[in-house]
């Protein structure tokens, strides 16, 4: 099957991830833009030029994936900058209805985020004015919208007249202007799924809070929603860079004309139930519609099941990867890891494909979840291992692999799972964290800004990973021997690397 696939931005995440999965089947064939349209960071893509591309290929491949928010604004970032005004908007949708009627039977599957509004000021992703008003933008929205609906403290009611008070208008008026016309766009999606014109849409919201603009905006599309009868065809839930993988899934699903049917075993008693950080709601209510809009459906039995999801959550706290030499208690009170991993050997034994995901930490991978598969010798037995960023990135990402990977290329499918354990515990959890402490402040480097050291920062980072995997991963892929592992900044900061390396196998002889 050919898939066109246009992401929502350029790094790893949205691309090479998606890329990887795909390899990884047999029956794949992903086309991507090349860099020289997509944009960089705060710089948009080349709209234009990204239309061309989607109109030229989609008489030749058998379903579409769209970031709207890359063929509007041309990347998620510039979507938080945009000046475009309600004319350009028109022309877009109007697009969209030309390339249905062009194309009748041809699958579009489309997603479409909700804006975030990060709760801390920081101009890395957002307005420059968010580096010193970003807390107030959010505050303000929080307490106007917590006051609507319910009652606000004496505390609260102060707090948020001294933000009334010191808040530039100016700035308020630039952020609800583009957040208005965002809004608009996400239900003008929805009008284009009840036309026919896109096939599936799903709405991922990005850092989510209870109240607010971003609580605002969903509600607007939650009544459209409703209003349209669209609760199949458009899933709404927390996330953002795994809903290409996501959508890769549900197109998979859908040619194949199957729904592959996944049985969740969880580490903690409690961790079904808990928030996760970033989110909005319980781990097993993301779950339910990650399945769902990934086009697989959740099952009671493990006889039953063609996936079994090892989900790796917290005990009772949630912490930062890059906290566990100080973790809470609850990660060793409230689980019981080796019971964990014990259900997971006796399903690969028993010939079960096996996915995890974890996210037991935010922002990386668990040490002693990864210790204990490797002491069993089965981390190169799963089928997928993913704990990067949030819990939902990492749940739908796991869940893309697993359904593409079932049946898939053993050696793809181990090259893999050997990126995710550099990446998602290797450097997110450990490295990342440890060279922002003890190697940038030695070059006048801070996390958002590598300046023209990039080059340096990417070999110190190199040989710290290569390293730890090398101490840390004893008994597992013993068939291979990882070469020439090179990562990269995208953004030229420390939050995301690339990475690459060479599989040798380790039982040739020379």
């Amino acid at each position: 099957m050919k898939i066109a696939y246009l992401p929502i931005d350029e790094r790893p995440c949205n691309i090479t991830y998606v890329q990887m999965i795909a390899e990884s089947s047999k029956d794949v064939e992903l086309f991507v833009p090349g860099p020289e349209l997509l944009g960089y960071k705060k710089k948009a893509a080349n709209t234009e030029g990204l239309w061309n591309w989607l109109k030229n290929l989609a008489g030749k491949v058998d379903a579409l994936i769209l970031s709207i928010d890359m063929l509007v604004y041309g990347g998620l970032l510039p979507s938080r900058l945009h000046d475009l005004t309600q004319k350009e908007s028109a022309v877009w949708v109007e697009r969209l209805r030309s390339l249905r009627q062009d194309y009748p039977n041809l699958g579009i599957y489309a997603s479409n985020l909700i804006m975030r509004t990060p709760k801390y000021s920081s101009s890395d992703e957002e307005p420059d004015y968010y580096e010193h008003w970003g807390r107030e933008l959010f505050l303000r929205s929080y307490l106007l919208d917590k006051e609507k609906r319910e009652k606000l403290t004496e505390h609260e009611t102060k707090q948020l007249s001294e933000i009334k008070a010191k808040l530039p208008k100016e700035h308020i008026e630039d952020y609800e202007t583009r957040r208005a016309f965002n809004s608009n766009i996400n239900v003008q999606m929805l009008d284009l799924v009840k036309e026919g014109v896109l096939t599936f849409l799903s709405i991922p919201q990005d850092d989510s809070s209870e109240y607010g603009y971003t609580a605002i905006d969903q509600s607007a599309v939650v009544t459209k929603r409703e209003q349209l009868r669209l609760y199949k065809k458009v899933h709404m839930y927390p996330g953002a860079d795994e809903v290409g993988a996501t959508l890769l899934s549900r197109v998979y699903n859908d040619l194949r004309g199957q729904k592959p049917k996944i049985f969740p075993i969880w580490s903690s008693t409690f961790g079904s139930q808990l928030v996760p950080m970033y989110e909005d709601r319980p781990f097993a209510e993301s779950l339910k519609a990650h399945v769902l809009a990934a086009g697989c459906q959740l099952v009671d039995r493990a006889d039953d099941a063609d996936l079994i999801l090892a989900y790796n959550t917290p005990g009772r706290v949630m912490q930062e990867s890059w906290e566990q030499n100080a973790k809470d208690i609850t990660y060793t009170s409230f689980r019981n890891m080796l019971t964990f991993v014990d259900q997971i050997k006796h399903f690969i034994d028993s010939g079960k494909k096996v996915i995890v995901s974890d996210s037991a930490y935010a922002n990386g991978g668990d040490r002693e979840l990864i210790t204990l598969l490797d002491e069993e010798g089965i981390l190169d037995k799963l089928v997928s291992y993913k704990g990067w960023n949030t819990n939902c990135n990492t749940l739908g990402t796991t869940i893309c692999q697993g359904v593409l990977g079932a049946d898939g290329k053993q050696q793809q499918i181990q090259e893999n799972l050997i990126y995710h354990l550099f990446d998602d515990y290797f450097y997110q959890a450990e490295i990342r964290m440890e060279m922002n402490t003890d190697y940038l402040p030695k070059y006048d480097l801070n996390y958002f800004d590598l300046k023209e050291a990039a080059g340096s920062v990417n070999e110190e980072r190199n040989e710290r990973m290569f390293n730890r995997f090398n101490e840390m991963i004893l008994h597992s892929f013993q068939a291979f021997k990882v070469e020439d592992l090179k990562t990269f900044a995208p953004w030229n900061r420390m939050f995301e690397c690339g990475l690459s390396f060479n599989l040798k196998d380790a039982t040739r002889k020379e």
